[in-house]
């Protein structure tokens, strides 16, 4: 590197954005993702024994990928080499295996391999990259927003381990502002500010588990505020709104409005009122609500207040869940909406709910006596001899796949715990099964 290049790189860490200036330089410097690098944890403990085996650090933007490849760069006694899925091809590849080879052969030094946005090579990329990692030329660090079980070829997904980030809670995104707030050399505490409580709250709460999108809106908003007479950058809620470009709604994800909204929604959807539920869905949304707990909800209205009335409403609660796992926020706010339209608009029922807990109920409140010997099972070794499944009449051999027989212990014999409603499928639950109730013993 000559004087004019090294000059270059020096002027580009100074003008470099903040979340960039921030990397963590060592593992301890690292916030967030206690599952997988807190202390004793295995991939905590492959970076400081600097035994790395080839990975793929999976999750969405903004929760320390990139920033973890940075703390192995800062720590290994191997080469680390980077490349960028997106402007790199299969050239850019060969020319780094041949730089690994040679550096192997002739300082048995290792090479470390971090590509970021690997979902961007295609499958020929990816398989010219397959032999270099399967025989330890180099290893590999990808970096990825996409599930790799679908953007990763499975030869190379096999011979990697792959690590999936969350995104960051409140707290880690609270600590990374406050460190960058003090830090003088790296950070902005060479600046006198007068940072407002809410617009911190603020900036961490519409930052949504995402560092990059926090440190972006703090810079922005320091950098852009001019100092008062006492030389002082008040940080207000308004400075911190237009930085995160996001309006600030009054909600505490883990306080009194978080539950008020929640049960506003829930309430909207027991009362079929669309529009209402679709305004606190949105609030939620809007907010910084974590979506996970949103589809949670919806999943149990789905089964407790409607019920049978509509079955499938519970299975479009489940397919708007599984939407937000494939396809990610802010798309997966199509299907939550989708969800919480039919939902609010499905016929009512709690008889699922009802009679649940009622049969949960006599359970712990009634004698329970043993299974009807007509109804145990006469499979296993010796329980013919035992009588068991003696008299059980198969339904499927009477008229209509139908027969009257007891199928409760002797002691609830009799009990009802499930009363169809007259609306919805429900409605045609109940003729069916009055019309069963009418049918003379067999």
């Amino acid at each position: 590197m000559d004087l004019f290049e090294a000059n270059r790189q020096n002027q580009l860490k100074k003008e470099a954005p903040l979340p960039d200036r921030m990397r963590p330089r060592s593992i301890d410097e690292f916030v967030g993702q206690e599952d997988i690098v807190g202390p004793g944890k295995l991939l905590r403990r492959a970076i400081e024994a600097d035994h790395l085996s080839s990975v793929i650090f999976y999750g969405p933007p903004g929760t320390g990928k990139t920033a973890l490849a940075t703390v192995v760069a800062n720590t290994t006694k191997a080469f680390f080499e980077k490349l960028n899925a997106v402007i790199s091809g299969v050239a850019d590849i060969k020319q780094v295996v041949k730089n690994a080879r040679d550096r192997l052969g002739m300082y048995n030094q290792r090479t470390i391999l971090f590509i970021d946005e690997i979902h961007r090579f295609n499958k020929s990329q990816q398989d010219a990259l397959l032999p270099y990692v399967e025989d330890g030329t180099v290893i590999l660090i990808g970096a990825t927003t996409e599930n790799p079980y679908f953007e990763v070829n499975p030869p190379l997904l096999s011979r990697s381990r792959v690590f999936r980030f969350n995104s960051l809670a409140d707290r880690d995104i609270a600590k990374l502002v406050r460190v960058a707030l003090a830090d003088e050399e790296r950070g902005l505490g060479r600046y006198h500010l007068d940072m407002h409580d809410e617009a911190l709250k603020h900036i961490i709460n519409i930052a949504n588990g995402d560092a990059r999108s926090a440190l972006n809106a703090l810079e922005l908003a320091v950098l852009t505020t001019p100092p008062n007479e006492q030389g002082v950058r008040e940080i207000t809620l308004e400075v911190a709104e237009e930085s995160i470009q996001k309006r600030s709604v009054r909600y505490d994800k883990s306080g009194d409005q978080h539950y008020d909204v929640i049960s506003a929604f829930i309430k909207s959807l027991r009362g079929s009122d669309p529009d209402a539920a679709l305004h606190w869905l949105a609030r939620m949304i809007y907010a910084g609500e974590d979506p996970r707990f949103i589809a949670r909800r919806l999943l149990i209205h789905a089964a407790e207040d409607v019920g049978l009335a509509d079955p499938n409403a519970l299975v479009v609660a489940m397919s708007a869940a599984y939407a937000l796992e494939y396809v990610g926020m802010p798309e997966a706010r199509l299907p939550l909406a989708e969800a919480t339209l039919y939902i609010a608009t499905a016929p009512k029922s709690n008889a699922v709910i009802k009679g649940i807990d009622k049969a949960l109920e006599d359970i712990e409140n009634h004698k329970l006596g043993p299974v009807p010997v007509h109804l145990r099972d006469s499979n296993y070794k010796g329980a013919g001899r035992m009588g068991h499944g003696k008299g059980y009449k198969y339904p499927h051999q009477f008229a209509g796949n139908y027969v009257k027989q007891q199928y409760l212990p002797d002691e609830l014999s009799g009990a009802q715990y499930y009363y169809p409603y007259d609306h919805g499928h429900e409605k045609e639950i109940k003729k069916r099964l009055e019309r069963l109730k009418q049918k003379p013993q067999e």
